[in-house]
């Protein structure tokens, strides 16, 4: 390649190396800022031990933790976008840097005579050198942004080699977290209740019954005595209520699935030990095990209405009790991804790691209603 043709494809070729990331946000940034979210985590688990309230501060505890490890995940998967097309980028320019190596040490190792040497005598020379005065900032400016994209590659190579202490860390808080939670719930006993349950009325209500429609409309019947009025009214929030675990919509109320079927209310895709809280202030009607179902949580939020959560591993609380909005009710099932895995699926944004489902159903007056007149959708949590 000639000098004159080559500094023209320099010249006009200096805006292909603008930063692409501009408008992406940096992917480092935001691992870091998760890190942080995991060691603020940390420290609310300390500070939880002699809370007043070491539901709430747990409760919270365990969220900040949930939402610190979901904000690592996604900063490494950016990570390691980012870097695999800063790869494919410097690799689809090793022929032109080899060229503009080339050109640069032609330029500089020839002799002083020949470089004012030209064709078209002095006038020749005199064009060679303003070309040459113009490209030299485009030159500068394509190296800057050389070296900018090579200690981004290396920044993020040691972010994701680092990563694995801070996962692992936040990994094993939240799982005490978790169990210190379960414990503080046990040991709760400041909570008002509305009835007793009956044991063995409920198992023959369970027996005796096929149906979610069938059990929903039994639910009088394992009360060891009366039930407590009830002056609850969440009107006011209808539509506006937040979903009870982070995660999304993956069916809405007669949408079918995979395999045909229809539901009467949401299938949400969650984390695997995601935990699940009370989204409103509610009686506990039931909580256990029930038909095909797993186990089941069913929240009485006002007279004549019922959330009905299925598909948790664990449950937590007792019928009858009146729980505070936000009180953690069950936690997800699943198993939660090693560090090797997570840092494996790193470059994975399918969702797939929400591999858990929780089935969300509103009934009013006996009957089934779509939930989203309730629950507020169009956020992901």
């Amino acid at each position: 390649m000639s000098l004159h043709r080559a500094l023209s494809v320099l010249a006009t070729g200096a805006t292909l190396w603008a930063g692409a990331a501009a408008g992406q946000g940096d992917p480092a940034a935001a691992a870091r800022a998760a890190s942080v979210q995991l060691e603020q985590a940390a420290l609310g688990l300390q500070a939880a031990e002699g809370a007043r309230d070491r539901v709430h501060a747990l409760t919270d505890t365990v969220r900040a933790y949930e939402a610190g490890l979901a904000a690592m995940r996604d900063g490494l998967r950016r990570a390691a976008t980012r870097e695999g097309q800063l790869a494919r980028k410097l690799q689809a320019r090793e022929g032109e840097i080899a060229q503009l190596i080339g050109v640069l040490l032609t330029i500089e190792t020839a002799p002083p005579p020949v470089r004012m040497l030209h064709p078209q005598g002095p006038l020749g020379s005199a064009r060679s050198g303003m070309m040459l005065a113009e490209v030299t900032p485009a030159l500068n400016l394509r190296a800057e942004r050389l070296r900018h994209d090579l200690e981004e590659v290396q920044t993020l190579r040691l972010l994701q080699q680092s990563a694995a202490e801070t996962l692992e860390e936040g990994l094993a808080g939240v799982q005490e977290a978790r169990s210190a939670l379960s414990l503080a719930l046990a040991d709760r006993t400041d909570l008002p209740r509305r009835f007793t349950e009956d044991p063995v009325r409920t198992a023959i209500l369970i027996s005796s019954t096929e149906t979610l429609d069938g059990f929903a409309s039994g639910l009088s019947q394992i009360v060891a005595g009366d039930i407590a009025e009830s002056r609850a009214d969440i009107g006011a929030l209808k539509g506006q209520i937040p979903l009870p675990v982070q995660g999304l919509v993956l069916h809405r109320a007669g949408e079918a699935d995979a395999a045909g079927v229809t539901r009467a209310g949401l299938v949400l895709a969650a984390r695997p030990r995601a935990l699940v809280t009370s989204p409103t202030p509610a009686t506990i009607r039931y909580r256990g095990p029930l038909l095909d179902l797993g186990n089941v949580m069913i929240l009485e939020p006002q007279p004549d209405t019922l959330f009905v959560l299925s598909g948790l591993a664990e449950v937590y609380g007792e019928a009858g009790q009146v729980i505070p909005a936000g009180t953690p009710v069950g936690l997800m099932g699943g198993a939660v991804p090693e560090i090797g895995a997570i840092l494996s699926l790193s470059g994975d944004g399918t969702g797939t790691e929400r591999s858990e489902t929780l089935y969300i159903e509103v009934r009013q007056g006996g009957s089934p209603v779509d939930p989203e007149t309730w629950f507020r959708t169009d956020k992901d949590g």
